[in-house]
């Protein structure tokens, strides 16, 4: 008789688990100094103003002060943390071309299956590097350039586009990740999609970090053209080490005049890493973002999507649900800014805490003197499992105009006793009826999720439950 999974720690976390050994002299260092940002951009061959925007966001990172809010990252020493690891394959687009141990990763992980069954592109990173980037013959044929970052800064078609958004929404000055993310940043995705092109099959990017005491620090920007539409699908994880990781990424979107946007993230960092993400679209007139998250793994997470609103009516939506167990303090949440007349917002979020796991949501609604019509909701819902977890709420609402219409809900509990006996008298298990309460909580919001995602997620639900008990 097959035995019973009794505790979190028995969980099969093989998918992301798995891990193959690095050749350390492949690392070019640990901490963030000027040779190892030199020898960065001698690996990559930077253009000048590139060596140089990394040198001056060095120096804004050591005299920013370290974060002192939300969840501690004090476990975190940037001066033990590999910046870059110096890559196995050059960038491909065929992928029997990829390294077999590279190769085997992302085929446990379902990418070149996913890509074959409902994708138009994928993009795969391994560590530091992007080592595979391809896009259907057709949707090139239609003007959508879909390709690694690097490999578009060195192409004259794109280079002056990408120099004049790259970290303009996201500044090295914003804040200290940011600072360091200027300075040592490598890999990610550029997407350019043309006026009124509509793909309507998603493209995705999967980030892997499979080395020990390591960074990520991947730059994905998207730039859509007026009356445009895409679909974006990023991916994270990460294998279980003692040793803390991070992930310092940046993400920049620009939705061009009745443009439409949707990101969709899954964060599936192992409980080592603290996920000190930024993420941040621009909507012009008429654009719309939406946001869909799910945040199921890392120690901590500081992670809170900005939209800024930047033309009459523009739009912005958030969907996030968040999952936290033992071990785990995820923070997050979304802001939003209206800067024009009659734009819109929505947030919806629910969290779901257990085994001492802590949940935080926070939002942030500015409504400036010129968005006079504008309207936003915010909407969040927390659950506990047990009695030794957490879930807090910190909204802040910032409104500068009487022509607003401003609203913010909240609800916190926990899983109703009666609730479970109710539906273990009709024949279900202790675990099997906290799942079904579970998802059910869940499934307005996991039902945004693309489809095999929401799929993996109600299995973790359903483990995490089965291992609540004994």
């Amino acid at each position: 008789m097959k035995e019973e999974k009794t505790q979190v720690a028995d969980i099969d976390r093989s998918l992301y688990d798995f891990r193959y050994e690095e050749d350390e002299r492949d690392y070019l260092g640990s901490g963030i100094t000027a040779d190892i940002i030199k020898e960065i951009s001698d690996e990559k061959g930077d253009a000048d103003w590139m060596r140089e925007f990394r040198l001056k966001s060095m120096e804004i990172y050591n005299k920013t002060p370290m974060v002192e809010w939300g969840p501690s990252i004090e476990g975190l020493d940037i001066d033990n943390i590999v910046t870059y690891i110096r890559t196995k394959s050059r960038m491909n687009t065929d992928w029997n071309d990829v390294p077999d141990d590279i190769k085997n990763t992302f085929e446990k992980l379902g990418i070149p299956q996913a890509e074959r069954e409902s994708l138009a592109g994928v993009g795969a990173q391994y560590d530091s590097e992007l080592v595979y980037h391809n896009v259907r013959k057709e949707v090139a044929e239609s003007g959508v350039v879909y390709t690694d970052l690097e490999s578009a800064m060195h192409d004259e078609r794109y280079a002056e586009m990408i120099r004049t958004h790259f970290m303009k929404l996201v500044p090295p000055t914003d804040h200290k990740f940011a600072a360091l993310h200027g300075a040592v940043w490598s890999g990610g995705s550029f997407v350019y999609v043309p006026k009124g092109v509509r793909l309507e099959i998603p493209l995705q990017s999967y980030f892997r970090l499979n080395a020990k005491g390591a960074g990520q620090f991947e730059h994905t920007l998207i730039i859509l053209e007026e009356d445009s539409y895409l679909h974006f699908i990023e991916g994270c994880s990460a294998p279980k080490y003692y040793e803390a990781g991070l992930h310092a990424g940046c993400v920049e979107l620009y939705v061009g005049k009745n443009a439409t946007l949707r990101y969709s993230t899954i964060e599936n960092w192992s409980k080592n890493m603290y996920n000190l993400n930024t993420k941040r679209a621009l909507v012009d007139e008429g654009g719309k973002i939406e946001w869909v998250s799910g945040s199921f793994g890392s120690h901590v997470s500081h992670l809170y999507p900005m939209s800024i609103l930047n033309g009459r009516g523009a739009r912005a939506e958030f969907t996030g649900i968040t999952f936290a167990g033992e071990g785990q303090n995820l923070d997050t949440g979304a802001k939003i800014v209206h800067n024009a007349p009659d734009t819109s917002s929505y947030m919806n979020t629910k969290s779901i805490s257990k085994s001492g796991g802590i949940s935080t949501f926070r939002s942030a609604v500015t409504v400036n003197e010129k968005a006079a019509g504008s309207k936003s909701a915010v909407s969040c819902e927390s659950l506990m499992l047990d009695r030794i977890s957490r879930s807090d709420t910190i909204p802040v609402m910032d409104i500068r105009t009487d022509k607003a219409d401003v609203g913010h809900e909240a609800k916190i509990g926990r899983i109703s006793d009666e609730t479970v006996f109710y539906l273990m008298s009709r024949g279900l298990s202790e675990e099997e009826a906290k799942a079904m309460i579970v998802r059910g909580f869940a499934d307005n919001v996991s039902k945004e999720l693309p489809l095999e995602y929401a799929v993996e997620m109600n299995n973790l639900i359903g483990l995490e439950m089965k291992g609540s008990i004994g």
